[in-house]
């Protein structure tokens, strides 16, 4: 059986892979026991699954295997630990923005992407930044409120 290797929250790993064109969640849910990225909508639609490959938002229902060879993944286990947050993550705690928690994942990914590439966005650029996260709990209001402390928070 082929391995797929490829770094994971700064770790390198491999995955045997039956099958090289399965979808990256799955590696990542059922062979590294990674489970942040939620199976949403299984058509790259929802967002609940993002991950960052090389630092940018993929919905990993939609990125095969295969395609992440030799790449960087960051899943939101990777960003920090419930004892040290990355700002990201304090920044949705603070502010309370989650409810049933299902789309969170894919929120605070897109907003890391988000601050990495703008580290001061308007609200604006924030909604179009997370317009294809999609929440049925109605939390857009505390995650852009999240999304603005974040920006505000002092990096390191």
């Amino acid at each position: 059986m082929p391995a797929v290797s490829f770094f994971v929250n700064g770790a390198s790993r491999a995955v045997d892979a039956w099958d090289p064109e399965m979808p990256l969640l799955y590696a990542l849910r059922n062979d590294l026991g990674l489970h942040a990225a939620k199976f949403g909508c299984g058509l790259g639609q929802c967002g609940s699954c993002t991950v960052l490959v090389d630092d940018a938002p993929a919905r990993s229902c939609m990125v095969r295997l295969k395609d992440v060879a030799g790449r960087r993944v960051v899943t939101a286990e990777g960003l920090g630990s419930p004892e040290r947050p990355h700002p990201v993550q304090a920044a949705f705690i603070a502010e309370q923005a989650a409810q049933c928690g299902y789309c969170t994942n894919g929120m605070v990914m897109s907003t890391v992407a988000l601050l990495r590439r703008t580290p001061r966005p308007s609200r604006e650029e924030a909604q179009q930044a997370l317009a294809g996260n999609l929440c049925r709990c109605g939390s857009h209001d505390g995650v852009l409120r999240a999304v603005q402390r974040a920006a505000d928070t002092p990096r390191s």
